[in-house]
C-alpha cells in the first residue's frame, strides 16, 4: 500500500542512463523516461526502437534495467529515490 495519496508530490532523485533526474514518487518509470525525453526503452531484434505501448505490463515493450535487475517493466514500477535506470540504448542491455 502506498503511504501517500495520488496527489502527493514527493521528489525522487533517480538516475537515467547515468544522468541525474528528479521525478516524483507517484510517477512510473515509463512516465519519468518520457519526461526525460527518452522514448526508447530497448531495441527489437531487428534494431527498431521500442517503448511502452499498453501501459499495463502486457506488451513487455517497456523493459528496462532497474538497480541492476533486468527485464523490469517501466510502466509498473514507481520511481523511488536512488533508483538507477538503464535502457538498452546505454549498451548495458536489458
Amino acid at each position: 500500500m502506498r503511504e501517500h495519496g495520488p496527489d502527493t508530490k514527493i521528489i525522487a532523485k533517480i538516475w537515467i542512463n547515468g544522468s541525474p533526474f528528479e521525478a516524483t514518487t507517484n510517477m512510473t518509470v515509463a512516465a519519468a523516461l518520457m519526461r526525460y525525453d527518452n522514448m526508447q526503452t530497448r531495441q527489437s531484434v531487428s534494431g527498431q526502437p521500442r517503448f511502452a505501448v499498453c501501459g499495463m505490463g502486457v506488451c513487455q515493450e517497456c523493459r528496462v534495467r532497474i538497480n541492476g535487475q533486468s527485464h523490469k517493466l517501466a510502466c509498473q514500477e514507481y520511481c523511488r529515490s536512488g533508483m538507477v535506470i538503464n535502457t538498452e540504448t546505454t549498451g548495458l542491455g536489458v
